[in-house]
């Protein structure tokens, strides 16, 4: 199991991964943080870009805040970060 540190930003313009900032993987989540739309969003984009099924992506910490910890369940760590970085610029970015 994979846990990642992320640092969320709601109500971007698109969905993405926008970088790492101290020790922690910057995303923009393009769905505002009401009812939970940006964690579900920030959920279903960790599937589809890691090709895991909704249910193997959780968070662990932080889901009322920006700050937040995800573990991905049948990923390891060096998994996690290979698939990560085999993703294209254009396959980083949903709407």
């Amino acid at each position: 199991m994979c846990t990642v540190v992320i640092r969320v930003i709601p109500r971007a313009k698109k969905t993405e991964i926008a970088g790492e900032r101290d020790a922690a993987l910057v995303m923009r989540v393009a769905a505002p943080p009401v009812e939970g739309g940006a964690n579900a969003a920030l959920v279903e984009f960790f599937a589809n870009a890691l090709r895991v099924s909704k249910r193997a992506v959780q968070i662990v910490s932080g889901e009322r805040g920006r700050a937040k910890r995800i573990a991905i369940a049948g990923l390891a760590d060096d998994e996690f970060r290979a698939r990560l970085s085999a993703l294209g610029s254009s396959a980083r970015r949903t709407s």
